[in-house]
């Protein structure tokens, strides 16, 4: 579940904050830049482009504070800053790149994902064999509860392309943590 439903910010924080208070500010960046830092790690692969991303959504936060009118609460007002920077990277030019061949003209992405079918059991990994829209998905909907009908508002698309996108995304992930056939099943221990 995610951090965001446990954070708590008082009025009085957000009003010094406001007035430029840097104490404030520190707190909600103590407070607020680990869940922040992980849901948009969640969401790009790379380490520095999410720390990159965190940094733009303190200034942004920092910037417009004054935009946030108390309705809901503030730190899902920062989650969803938080989500539209990272997909905002994930649909720029510069995060899309071309495969990579070797030179055998074999294509390097379908060997990781062939080696991240033989790390089954590592979650991480596999979440990151997944496209970016897939891996987005999975993290909106499974992790950070948003609803089909809110993601597919983010991504500009319909409920049903959401739907879909998870419904491939979680068997990929089944494909990719099941054990190999012939591998020893994992069972319960017995207590006894």
């Amino acid at each position: 579940m995610s951090h965001f439903l446990e954070i708590q910010v008082s009025s009085e924080i957000l009003e010094r904050a406001r007035s430029g208070d840097r104490a404030a500010r520190e707190f909600l960046y103590a407070a607020l830049s680990k869940p922040v830092y992980t849901l948009i790690r969640r969401l790009v692969v790379s380490p520095a482009v999410a720390e990159d991303l965190l940094q733009d959504v303190f200034v942004e936060l920092l910037r417009n504070m004054s935009l946030f009118r108390g309705e809901g609460s503030f730190a899902g007002w920062v989650r969803s800053i938080a989500v539209s920077k990272a997909l905002m990277h994930l649909r720029s030019p510069w995060s899309r790149r071309l495969p990579e061949s070797d030179s055998d003209g074999v294509l390097i992405q379908q060997e990781e994902a062939t080696a991240a079918k033989e790390w089954h059991g590592d979650l991480e990994r596999a979440l990151n064999a997944l496209t970016p829209v897939a891996r987005s998905i999975v993290w909106l909907h499974d992790v950070e509860g948003y609803t089909h009908g809110e993601i597919a508002r983010l991504f500009g698309r319909t409920v049903s392309f959401s739907k879909s996108q998870l419904a491939r995304a979680h068997e990929e992930l089944r494909d990719l943590l099941e054990p190999q056939s012939g591998a020893l099943a994992c069972t319960p221990l017995s207590r006894t």
